[in-house]
């Protein structure tokens, strides 16, 4: 059931047709950063307030750590996930340069790992979503997302097109974004196979629209005293 993200979706499958195009490389560009300001807090673009500011503005602590059923992972740990994925493929592959998660970020955060989170098991989800700092998760997504919105406005066309090398996979690895677990380094296989505009069409928007609408989803549920 869709929770979250109509209008951002619809946008997507435009942004698919075009992308590639060269002609449409500004309006490529335009959609995406419209996309990208339908799933982040209305304070990274500067916008009037959505859909994220209505799911994150009325949480509590508690709600965050919540994970509804054995078969979801928790709010934290989705804020998390998207936001260390968004980082890693943006900073090190589209734009070339480094991530911005540092031990700084680390410290402010409480977090106990530096990788994306794909492959915790429950009780580490758990953990991870009850000693994180959420105002600092917050305020390090929100940087993410403003320096993703920064890298988008420099991107050329041939730069769409250009094929993510392998020095840059590296530097992943080597930087712990992914471990060498089966549910995180499959990670590394799938981000090398992509362009830049493969990487723009799914970690910075698809993939954010299915985990805020997973959010959505199970803030419905905890409101509704549903989970166990």
């Amino acid at each position: 059931m869709k929770y979250f993200g109509n209008e951002a979706s619809e946008k997507h499958k435009t942004l698919q047709q075009i992308i590639r195009k060269k002609d449409r490389i500004d309006d490529s560009k335009r959609l995406f950063l419209e996309i990208h300001a339908l799933l982040n807090r209305s304070v990274v673009s500067d916008s009037l307030p959505n859909e994220v500011d209505t799911l994150f503005s009325d949480l509590t602590r508690e709600e965050y750590a919540i994970m509804p059923t054995h078969k979801d992972e928790t709010i934290a740990w989705c804020i998390w996930h998207i936001a260390r994925i968004e980082d890693i493929t943006m900073g090190i592959l589209v734009a070339e340069k480094e991530q911005l998660f540092n031990e700084e970020w680390k410290r402010k955060i409480k977090v106990p790992i530096i990788d994306t989170g794909n492959a915790l098991n429950d009780d580490e989800i758990l953990k991870l979503s009850n000693v994180v700092d959420i105002n600092e998760l917050m305020k390090y997504r929100d940087a993410v997302a403003q320096r993703t919105r920064r890298i988008i406005s420099e991107l050329t066309f041939d730069d769409m097109r250009r094929k993510i090398v392998s020095e840059s996979i590296e530097k992943i690895r080597i930087a712990g974004g992914v471990t060498s677990q089966k549910d995180s380094i499959w990670l590394l296989d799938y981000w090398g196979k992509k362009d830049v505009a493969g990487l723009l069409l799914m970690p910075p928007t698809r993939h954010v629209i299915l985990h805020l609408n997973d959010c959505c989803k199970w803030k419905k549920i905890i409101r509704n005293n549903e989970h166990g």
